[in-house]
């Protein structure tokens, strides 16, 4: 490290080189053993010399008189006489001050650091010196003349504390090491403007900043907050003091014919000042202005002709403050005190509109005795003191920092022990004793700095508000404290707020308008974010109000018809009450009914040769397995439960599977007796007992099947949500599919072994036709339930019950018609005399009988012997005698 012994003499020999002909002198100062430099932007205004290259430039001009701060540079003044005056804070050392005017540009900065590095000697002799004349720097007011200011001041490791300089930049140590401030940076404050909109749901806004470090830092850190707020910029624009007047035209009609109708101003006053002239002529009303602390509390804003366009202004600014006797101090001030302060002298014209000296114009002779109180303007306003509090705590945390450097009031139990003088102060030593200041002043706010030389962030939010009188007034609605968690910094105080245009009622400003509940956002190409279109959400989601997606609902709840909430799905199954259930009951007991009808007939008709031909124990078996197929329907219909799901199968198979086992064993009869070769064989074959026990026998190995499906898996009750995603299918999971498909086929085995066996015995004689209706029967039931598979398969929701359902009745009623509906005919309509077999025979043509015995009996003519002959008759009437039991 070149040490400062070698570089301060180069640098200040190249300085003085600068300054021989234009040196730099304080507009204010005062002698003391410690010096504390300012540099405010007193004037608002330089104007350029012109540059001919062939004589010396003229010095620059610094013109508009800024009265706000002229105040800073008298608090500046009135902390350091209040120091002075402590017997507690630096009590035998005096402080001195110099001020400079920074003419709110960064040369005229620059100069003023050079000229508090020169010292305050006004003679141009080459000085060498290890010393500095300035022991710190407060100022400037603006970011831009701060950053140049600290290139310079930075190589002598002076320290700058700035009372008005945001830019986030500046927090930036490795760059900046000695700088500090008392104004939080504006990275805290773009981040609250960004949640200001939010919360106001402006979500489409315009912005305009100031063409430098302080404007374009803040705005991209703004811009980058309100993204992730989903806040769209519709414009960016960025103007300077120095533009031509076509550029500040140009932005005002950008501003003009934007749709957006809240505007983002992150300016300057200067460039403030500039805009609202423009926007003046251009008749630029009706906007929601949004402004940065620079001039969010700008009295003189307030008091010109602006008040038409900000009123309604919003913006953060830093929390009030009162200093005690400040505004005494200022109401000294007078040119008297210093005559030949030329500063003061333009103060005094430019308060009273007068001249202190003989003007040829005519213009108003000032007298000097004028009165300050009777003034009222930004210097004299001590209502808003937010900014000349940050110059006071500034100065007090120089002196708190000398204070423990030098180690005042530290000896024993001494409080006020003297200050140890040291000839030689190095500034690094400055710089280090202000990091670690922490104090508080009289009003009780807390001074310090963090790592990044920058004070706790806290603002309060301010409404330009119309009092009684008609002035605007900076009216506090809110607060923001960056130091709280994520979600509690931004604060409302309830305080009703003024809008744009003096409006009572929230402008609003967005691209596209909020999409009603039950629609989503749609990113309209090309454009940004927060323009878009608004999309009907798809059957099952939901939104809220302004939704970017639409939430899908849970598997058991559908969307209603708005989209706008879930409600639980509707529940189909097979009931009682709807039409279907209606007419399926209604089948099913008819069915039942004219199956004990046929009973009954039957019973009626017990002694008839017709029914003891028919084997009345077996038709009896047979219509009471009937009237169960029509009775097992009704399990299918109603809500399924878990008892109910393993009824209707098992109930189903069972019935069906006696039914079927009665026919079996009627077909099994006739085959056996018609195709028997010999008596001795057919007798037991065609016995009571023996059907007995084919029937039970094929029932309980149906039973066995139903009973081993219902301990494996039985069937239960199930929701199913994918066949339909707007309703919720209850039905019977099978639980085991090979079970039912192994009851079905079961019965089906039984179907095809009686359909095969009654089409062997198709050509009977015509007196025993009963195997062709059992025939027809069974074509009927087989072709029932061929069908059935592929509809019980493809059909949805409770049309699956319903089609199981139909199937049940259309083959119960099939075999109910076909086998009995020829018998009762016959008993009911036909002549009921006929109760010998005599007597029926002939009905029966029993012609055909005799004539198949006649031939019979001349076949047998050829066999040898008496006795074989004698048999076969036997044996060809026994066969007549059985199957009589079977013919119609």
């Amino acid at each position: 490290e070149v040490g400062l012994n070698y570089v301060f003499p180069l640098i200040t020999s190249s300085y003085n080189l600068i300054y021989k002909l234009h040196p730099e002198f304080p507009l204010l100062s005062k002698e003391g053993d410690i010096t504390i430099g300012g540099v405010f932007s007193i004037n608002s205004q330089i104007s350029s010399p012109p540059l001919t290259f062939t004589d010396a430039p003229e010095p620059l001009k610094c013109s508009r008189y800024h009265f706000r701060e002229f105040h800073f540079a008298q608090t500046m003044m009135f902390a350091i006489e209040e120091i002075n005056n402590s017997s507690s804070l630096l009590p035998n050392i005096s402080i001195g001050y110099q001020i400079f005017d920074g003419c709110d540009s960064n040369l005229p900065s620059t100069r003023a650091v050079m000229g508090l590095i020169n010292g305050p000697e006004r003679t141009l002799e080459k000085t060498c010196s290890s010393h500095l004349s300035v022991h710190a720097i407060v100022g400037a007011s603006e970011s831009s003349s701060a950053i140049a200011m600290l290139q310079i001041s930075g190589i002598f490791q002076i320290p700058v504390i700035s009372h008005f300089a945001t830019c986030a930049c500046l927090s930036n140590k490795k760059e900046y090491p000695y700088f500090f401030r008392t104004i939080p940076s504006d990275y805290h404050q773009s981040r609250a403007l960004a949640k200001l909109v939010k919360h106001f749901g402006w979500t489409w806004v315009g912005a305009v900043r100031s063409d430098n470090d302080y404007g374009n830092n803040g705005m991209a850190t703004f811009i980058t907050a309100a993204s992730q707020e989903g806040v769209c910029i519709e414009y960016s624009e960025a103007i300077s003091r120095t533009d031509p007047s076509e550029q500040v035209t140009r932005v005002v009609r950008v501003i003009q014919s934007g749709s957006a109708r809240v505007l983002v101003a992150f300016l300057a006053q200067g460039e403030m000042e500039i805009l609202l002239e423009e926007a003046l002529k251009q008749n630029l009303t009706g906007l929601q202005w949004v402004g940065s602390e620079s001039w969010i509390t700008a009295g003189h804003l307030a008091t010109k002709g602006y008040s038409r366009i900000l009123t309604g202004s919003l913006g953060f600014t830093l929390r009030k403050s009162k200093i005690t006797g400040l505004r005494e101090f200022l109401l000294q001030v007078n040119p008297s005190q210093d005559p030949d302060n030329n500063l003061l002298r333009e103060f005094w014209e430019a308060t009273f509109g007068c001249s202190l000296q003989s003007s040829p114009h005519g213009q108003t002779q000032c007298s000097g005795t004028e009165r300050l109180q009777d003034i009222k303007n930004p210097f004299t306003d001590v209502s808003e003191l937010r900014i000349s509090n940050n110059v006071y705590k500034a100065v007090y945390a120089v002196a708190y920092a000398m204070h423990n450097m030098l180690k005042c009031g530290q000896s024993g139990e001494a409080v006020n022990h003297p200050c140890i003088w040291k000839d030689a102060l190095e500034s690094k030593q400055v710089v280090k004793h202000l990091r670690d200041v922490n104090f508080t002043l009289q009003s009780g706010e807390r001074v310090y700095f963090d790592e990044n030389g920058d004070p706790t962030a806290t603002y309060e939010l301010v409404n330009w508000q119309r009092n009684q009188a008609g002035d605007i007034v900076f009216v506090a609605i809110g607060s923001y404290d960056a130091s709280l968690p994520n979600g509690k910094q931004f604060t409302m105080i309830g305080i009703n707020t003024t809008w744009a245009a003096e409006s009572l009622e929230r402008p609003q400003s967005v691209c596209s308008e909020s999409c009603l509940p039950g629609f989503r956002q749609a990113v309209i190409k090309g454009k940004p974010i927060c323009c878009f279109s608004c999309i009907a959400c798809a059957a099952g989601e939901i939104s809220n109000f302004n939704s970017a997606e639409c939430s899908r609902c849970q598997l058991e709840y559908w969307s209603n018809e708005d989209h706008s909430q879930c409600v639980p799905k509707v529940i189909e199954f097979l009931s009682y009450g709807e039409t279907m259930g209606v007419l399926l009951t209604a089948f099913s007991l008819f069915g039942a009914s004219l199956t004990l009808v046929v009973s009954c007939v039957f019973f009626w008709f017990r002694h008839t040769p017709l029914v003891k031909a028919s084997n009345f124990e077996l038709s009896f078996l047979l219509l009471f397995s009937l009237t169960l197929c029509f009775l097992c329907s009704l399990t299918f219909i109603g809500r399924p439960s878990e008892w109910s799901c393993m009824l209707r199968h098992t109930a189903f198979g069972i019935t069906f599977a006696l039914c079927m086992s009665c026919i079996l064993a009627k077909t099994i009869a006739v085959v056996i007796a018609f195709k028997a070769k010999r008596p001795a064989n057919t007798v037991p074959q065609c016995s009571a007992p023996l059907q007995r026990t084919s029937v039970l026998s094929c029932t309980l190995l149906q039973v066995l099947v139903c009973l081993l499906w219902l301990t494996l898996a039985p069937p239960f009750p199930y929701k199913n949500t994918a066949h339909a995603t707007e309703r919720i299918i209850l039905e019977c999971d099978l639980g085991s599919p090979i079970g039912f498909w192994a009851v079905l086929g079961y019965i089906g085995l039984l179907a095809v072994l009686c359909f095969i066996l009654a089409f062997l015995a198709r050509k009977l004689p015509d007196n025993f036709n009963e195997a062709k209706f059992i025939t027809f029967s069974m074509l009927i039931f087989c072709a029932v339930w061929v069908t059935f598979i592929p509809a019980y398969v493809s059909s949805p929701g409770k049309f699956t019950v319903a089609v199981e359902i139909f199937a049940i009745l259309a083959s119960s009623f099939g075999l109910l018609f076909c086998i009995f509906a020829p018998k009762c005919y016959i008993l009911l309509f036909l002549k009921r005399e006929t109760s010998t077999l005599e007597e029926f025979s002939p009905f029966i043509r029993t012609q055909s009988v005799s004539v198949q015995l006649s031939k019979s009996t001349q076949e047998q003519s050829s066999v040898k012997g008496k006795k074989r002959k004698h048999g076969n008759l036997q044996f060809k009437y026994y066969k007549i005698c059985c199957l009589f039991m079977f013919q119609v």
